[in-house]
């Protein structure tokens, strides 16, 4: 059990607050200091991917930009292939694509219409969840491919946002809480 405290306090310690950024009021979660720490990053991918080694997951889903930085050594820890979500306009191919509902507006995303094979077992996977928007969607999206969503892991979350409600009934993983 200690080892999971030292890893949530070494993971707190890494990730610094930047005050309004990047619009005035927010304060944004800068988790590049703990992408240059080599062995904690390791841990943090370790301990992201832990409660899913046994899951089976085919593919893991990770939405842009940080979510890749996580999303793609956790498959490769996995044994699992990558598949990116991405805002419209930067995938090559056909894509599938949802709009959803943000704070101030709507956001879109889109993931490749051949993204993978079904019957698909995927794990979620972002830095943050917030308001469970974003996550969300890319599981509307996912189950739209065909895919069975095995859970979604996510290194922080800020609770106050009640992120949890959009992804009712989904097993959620998170390190740090807010």
């Amino acid at each position: 059990m200690s080892n999971v405290v030292d890893l949530e306090s070494d993971i707190r310690g890494l990730i610094r607050d930047v005050p309004d950024f990047p619009t005035p009021g927010i304060l944004f979660k800068d988790i590049t200091p703990l992408l240059a720490n080599g062995p904690a990053f390791r841990r943090t991918i370790e301990a992201m991917a832990a409660p899913f080694m046994r899951a089976r997951v085919d593919q893991v889903v990770a939405m842009e930009a940080r979510g890749f930085i996580l999303g793609a050594p956790i498959a490769a820890l996995l044994g699992a292939g990558f598949v990116p979500v991405r805002k419209p306009g930067k995938l090559p191919l056909a894509t599938e694509r949802i709009e959803y509902a943000l704070e101030y507006g709507t956001g879109s995303l889109e993931i490749h219409a051949d993204a993978y094979g079904r019957p698909s077992r995927v794990l979620i996977v972002d830095d943050m969840l917030a308001t469970g928007g974003t996550a969300a969607a890319t599981a509307q999206l996912v189950e739209r491919l065909g895919g069975e969503i095995v859970g979604c892991a996510f290194l922080m979350e800020l609770t106050f946002l009640n992120g949890r409600v959009p992804l009712s009934g989904r097993h959620i993983s998170v390190l740090v809480t807010y």
